[in-house]
């Protein structure tokens, strides 16, 4: 996107830009609709980053999968590893992550993060081995482990608190989107070109994102030091390796004396952990249960990237009065019903539809979950929550991929999904019982 295509978005926009200002309110104000909050300069920037850097990072990341299937014969365990090894250091490292990401400046880690990256995409163009592409997508996502709660951060100080569902909304969809069409550009691509055109534009992309964060303003409270008690003397504050295990202790205690939060955290993994069980799982469910061909399976499994998109779009537009905590419980009774079907009645139709309220119901979870993280967190810690929310996430779906293949074979497919069922009613009942969420109504 040229900088006069931007700086004429802008203008059009800025007409009516809406300022995260926070003004008293005797009432809950109404939710800010997506428009209203891209009327939000911060905001609306955030949103060309995360489209150029989202939309380069899934063109590599297809591009490597064709590369390895295609060039390399790469068997399926290899295919599967390259999404472990860039899940792994995301769900291992985001919990350091957070505290520094709650030390260090939000603009200047976003724009260090971008330009690193940019540069490590380039390393790809020299790698011709399955470990080496491994090491490579390994060290993008360690970066990625601070970009992405440091976005968290930038986002919740530029949007005022009753427009953060339509926020993570806007940022959601980018996601969906570019998975949606990211696999067949990236095929287009590499048969035209090469492989190496795509780690070209992906290096692009985050510069480009870089330098839209870069052209921000982000001013955000910093935490004050705790003033002396009179007649004690001062407490020196810990460093190094005790600074950071003090602040992980504050971050993790926090969550764990907050049922809130602990509730949607606990309720977005055990989604993304079925979401992890269906990736390996589905094709051999189409093939072997279904009796059916790849023509089925190409549409059954685009029915859950077709639901979160429908997902999002439809419940920020007519749920704006439902409650974050009643669309968890939403999301996590459809995907319980989605995985019974798949289980109970193993037909085409039952799988589309079962698959398209799985993708539907887990939109129910992620932006409510993102949005009463960002509502119920204080600034000061936030990079530490939403860290160990990414961690939660990549966990949950590592041990998803890696759960499924063992529980199927000392069970069944269809007894795996029974097994999701079960646990999610399990989580909505547990949910009820112990960790039932104080809603408290959004101030801007």
């Amino acid at each position: 996107m040229s900088q006069e295509s931007l700086n004429q978005l802008d203008n059009e926009l800025d007409a009516n830009t809406v300022e995260a200002v926070p003004v008293p309110a005797p009432n809950a104000p109404e939710p800010l609709s997506m428009g209203a909050v891209l009327r939000v300069v911060t905001m609306r920037r955030l949103w060309y980053a995360q489209i150029v850097s989202t939309f380069g990072d899934f063109l590599a990341l297809f591009a490597v999968i064709t590369y390895m299937t295609f060039r390399l014969h790469a068997t399926p365990q290899q295919v599967t590893g390259i999404q472990i090894a860039y899940l792994l250091p995301i769900a291992l490292i985001s919990v350091i992550s957070g505290v520094f990401v709650d030390r260090w400046p939000v603009k200047t880690t976003l724009v260090t993060s971008d330009f690193i990256r940019a540069g490590l995409c380039l390393f790809l163009l020299l790698v011709h081995s399955v470990y080496g592409f491994y090491a490579a997508l390994a060290a993008i996502s360690v970066v990625s482990s601070f970009f992405s709660p440091a976005q968290g951060v930038a986002i919740r100080s530029a949007v005022p608190l009753h427009g953060l569902r339509s926020a993570n909304a806007l940022m959601q969809q980018v996601m969906f989107i570019m998975r949606i069409i990211g696999p067949s550009v990236a095929i287009l691509l590499v048969g035209a070109f090469g492989a190496k055109v795509c780690y070209y534009l992906d290096s692009a992309s985050f510069i480009a994102s870089g330098s839209l964060i870069a052209s921000l303003s982000l001013i955000l409270p910093r935490k004050a030091p705790p003033a002396p008690v009179d007649g004690q003397p001062a407490v020196k504050e810990k460093t190094g390796i005790p600074r950071i295990l003090a602040d992980m202790k504050v971050g993790a205690g926090f969550i764990l004396h907050h049922a809130g939060l602990l509730f949607v955290i606990v309720a977005l993994a055990a989604g993304m952990f079925v979401m992890g069980c269906f990736g390996p799982l589905i094709a051999v469910y189409v093939r072997d249960v279904l009796n059916a061909l790849t023509k089925t399976y190409s549409i059954v499994s685009a029915m859950i990237g077709f639901g979160l998109l429908i997902g999002v779009n439809s419940l920020n537009a007519f749920a704006k009065k439902m409650s974050n905590t009643l669309q968890v419980y939403l999301g996590l009774g459809g995907i319980a019903l989605g995985t019974l079907l798949l289980a109970a009645i193993p037909t085409v139709a039952t799988a589309i539809l079962g698959c398209f309220l799985i993708g539907f119901a887990v939109a129910g979870i992620i932006v409510p979950s993102q949005t009463l993280v960002q509502q119920e967190t204080p600034p000061e810690l936030m990079g530490r929550v939403g860290s160990t929310l990414m961690s939660a996430i990549f966990s949950a779906q590592i041990l998803g991929l890696v759960l499924s293949g063992i529980l199927a074979q000392h069970t069944s497919i269809r007894g795996v999904f029974g097994l999701c069922t079960a646990l999610l009613v399990a989580l909505i009942i547990a949910g009820k019982l112990w960790m039932e969420p104080a809603e408290h109504p959004a101030l801007t």
